[in-house]
Parts: C-alpha cells; structure tokens; sequence
C-alpha cells in the first residue's frame, strides 16, 4: 500500500459514495487507474464493504451506555462463547475486543435507566464466562461516524 492507497482510502473513508471521477481528481489519479486501485483494495480486504451512518432522532428518553466487560479467562474458547452471545443482543450496537483493564468495550441504547437496569439482569450479567461489568452512561454524543453531531 502506498501514499495514492491511503489518500484513496482517507477520502473513501470522508465520503463512500464520491464518484470515481471526483475520487481520481482528489487524489490526482486517472479515472480508469483510481478505479483499478479501489477494486484492487476491495479484492486484497483493504476495503471490506461501504455502509451509511444514519443521524436517526434519538427518543428523548433513550440513553447510550459504555459498559466495559471483564471476562473470567481469555482463552479463544471463552471469547469466542463471549462473541456468539453478545451478538445476539440487540440493545448492544457495538462491540469491541479490548487491550488494557477490560476485555470488552460495548456501545448499548436503551430506553432509559429502568430498561438498561433489565438489559444488565437479563443479558449482560448471563453471559458466559463474565466476570465484571463496568457501566456509565453518556450524557451527549459529541462525535460520531466521524462527523460532529447535532
């Protein structure tokens, strides 16, 4: 990968939808080289996919929650037990594999404090091999997606 690959990637990254042609001219390539080299990113994994971040009004009465997840072992079996399970939560918006004090990093929405209360009983303190839980809640979102929000 070199500079034109990142260049590419940073403006990809900016907007997914520029045209090649915007995209060439951007990062002072040809039409027909720029799209060679996006395909070649697209074909080596570079580039896995193309997605939409949504500025969807959050309900007044909804809350994000950062909840740090430590796990009894770090064994490949009990993160993968860990993985399977969280992925079938849907309150939980993102995960993230962790270095430092906790294993885990979760985004969770919930419709307020009463139903973050019922996700933790029910979903996050049952999950296998959990050793701690560590929440905090959000009080605005400054950031996401890469844009300033609201």
């Amino acid at each position: 990968m070199d500079e034109l690959d990142r260049a590419i990637l940073r403006a990809l990254r900016e907007d997914a939808r520029i045209t090649n042609a915007a995209l060439a001219g951007a990062v002072g390539l040809s039409a027909s080289a720029c799209l060679r080299r996006v395909r070649l990113l697209e074909r080596s994994g570079t580039i896995r996919g193309y997605t939409v971040i949504t500025d969807e009004p959050a309900p007044r009465d909804q809350v994000t929650v950062i909840v740090q997840i430590t796990l009894e072992r770090q064994t490949d079996e009990h993160l993968k037990r860990f993985e399977d399970a969280v992925r079938k939560c849907p309150e939980v918006k993102e995960c993230h594999l962790m270095t430092g004090m906790s294993d885990y990093l979760l985004r969770v929405e919930a419709r307020d404090a009463a139903d973050y209360e019922r996700l933790h009983k029910d979903w996050l303190s049952r999950m296998p091999g959990v050793a701690r839980i560590q929440s905090a809640f959000a009080i605005r979102t400054v950031i996401r997606g890469g844009r300033q929000a609201g």
